[in-house]
């Protein structure tokens, strides 16, 4: 079974990505994990993506996707996957399709998480960290036991500059200009199914669960 997710930023895609890998037994592949482990380990693929990103650029499509195949050629992933964060644009979706043809394979599900833009401005301006231990609130769901102070260790809580209300329609712009025609290419291969991001994260992942069956 072999899986997409799709939502804007903010839409819980990664929380059910996780989920859907536990329950089915299969990896969470994430494209930043992937580049930070080749990295790490010094690989050939991971030198070649660090010269971009050292300058700030975007890693090649082309080298994303063979990134991605040497990880989902190993052994965990004989079953399926769910991958997490790519592709992002068109042209990253056609290379990911030719490359998995020539393997006589092909994406399942390419799931939408949908939620709209006012709501995704409104849960991640809500949230709260705290810089010194990591642990993260939200004013709303998760509100710490004191306003502005972590439970953990009673250091400031901030807004971070990722979850800006500017910065995160910002980035839904960026969205809405790449990855939202992804939407229109999954739906024409007849693998898209969209489920509502907007009630319980439990909901979500029943919703899913359905579809996967």
């Amino acid at each position: 079974m072999k899986i997409i997710m799709l939502g804007a930023p903010g839409a819980g895609k990664g929380t059910q990505a996780k989920m859907i890998a536990e329950k089915y037994g299969i990896p969470h592949v994430s494209t930043g994990d992937i580049f930070r482990a080749n990295i790490k380990n010094g690989t050939e693929l991971g030198m070649e993506a660090k010269k971009y990103m050292d300058q700030g650029l975007l890693v090649p499509d082309e080298l994303t996707v063979k990134i991605l195949l040497d990880r989902v050629a190993q052994a965990d992933c004989a079953k399926g996957y769910v991958l997490d964060g790519f592709p992002r644009t068109i042209p990253q979706a056609e290379v990911l399709d030719e490359a998995l043809n020539k393997l006589g394979e092909k994406i399942d599900y390419a799931i939408n998480v949908d939620v709209p833009d006012e709501n995704i401005v409104r849960r991640m301006s809500g949230r709260r960290a705290c810089l010194k231990c990591g642990a993260t609130y939200h004013i709303e769901h998760i509100p710490p036991k004191k306003e502005g102070v972590c439970d953990t260790c009673s250091s400031e809580l901030v807004l971070r500059d990722d979850d800006r209300p500017e910065t995160v329609q910002n980035r839904l712009k960026v969205y809405h200009e790449q990855t939202q025609p992804l939407i229109d290419f999954y739906t024409a291969k007849g693998v898209l199914k969209t489920v509502d991001g907007t009630v319980d994260m439990k909901d979500v992942f029943a919703a899913i669960t359905n579809i996967l069956g």
